[in-house]
């Protein structure tokens, strides 16, 4: 599905049914050098049962045309643009990684247009260690090297993903080499800087989720529990044995705690 967006033309799938503005319609938003690939059996989950899905490729990423944008708040505002273009007055946002920082900050600048919010692998502040961001910065593959290294859990380490044969790091890797130069490195920026994360979630109104791998490197449980403290009534599940990167790592799990939610 192609939307224009603040003049750019934006690319989303809707789980393979036709987009419908009048169903409870649910935006998945990806994280840092990814797009909406990441997203597919979730989204295809809940475009069969009930509601309209937008997995979107953010601007610059992906499909989408535009360019990337400077900080987690200028996305946070993009969110309500894409909403407007689909029709849509309200919708619950799933993010991860840098996709919940851009939900987390849209619920809390826009409460009028989110209706729910579901965070994975997120934390108030997501510094981005200077080997990574520097390799990033470059354009350098070991930038996807360490982004799989250090985001994935046994899953992805010893060979444990439930289709045979498949490599999660290896298939990472090829996923983030496949944007544009300077995406990766634009992004890890992006969450690097970011630091209005518990401000945000003091604003937060609408009901949460946050959903933590028990072996996230990157964002580790007890930062999304200082979160879920900040954020009024929010609710916690943790993926056993799961790293960083949980909707494609346990992609059924993920899937299970996002039916419970909503």
């Amino acid at each position: 599905m192609k939307l224009q967006v603040r003049g750019a033309e934006t690319f989303a799938t809707t789980g393979g049914r036709p987009f419908a503005p009048e169903k409870p319609t649910i935006v998945f938003v990806h994280g840092a050098g990814m797009n909406r690939i990441v997203w597919y059996l979730q989204t295809r989950y809940f475009a069969h049962h009930g509601y309209s899905v937008l997995t979107v490729d953010l601007p610059g990423h992906g499909r989408s045309e535009g360019t990337l944008l400077g900080s987690v708040q200028e996305l946070a505002d993009w969110i309500p643009d894409l909403l407007d273009s689909a029709g849509v007055a309200k919708a619950a946002l799933v993010g991860h990684s840098m996709g919940s920082l851009i939900a987390l900050e849209s619920a809390a600048r826009h409460p009028d247009r989110v209706s729910k919010l579901a965070l994975l692998g997120v934390a108030s502040k997501m510094p981005v260690h200077p080997d990574l961001l520097e390799a990033a910065n470059a354009d350098d593959p070991l930038a996807y090297e360490l982004m799989m290294d250090w985001g994935t859990g046994p899953v992805g380490h010893f060979g444990r993903h439930p289709v045979p044969g498949f490599s999660l790091i290896l298939g990472g890797q090829k996923l983030l080499g496949v944007e544009n130069p300077g995406v990766l490195g634009n992004d890890l920026g992006l969450c690097n800087n970011y630091q209005s994360g518990m401000d945000s979630a003091t604003k937060v109104s609408c009901p949460t989720l946050i959903v933590m791998g028990s072996e996230d490197k990157m964002t580790p449980p007890k930062q999304g529990e200082k979160l879920l403290a900040a954020i009024p009534n929010a609710k916690r599940q943790l993926i056993q044995a799961c790293g960083h990167m949980m909707m494609i790592e346990k992609s059924d799990q993920t899937l299970q705690v996002l039916k419970d939610h909503f």
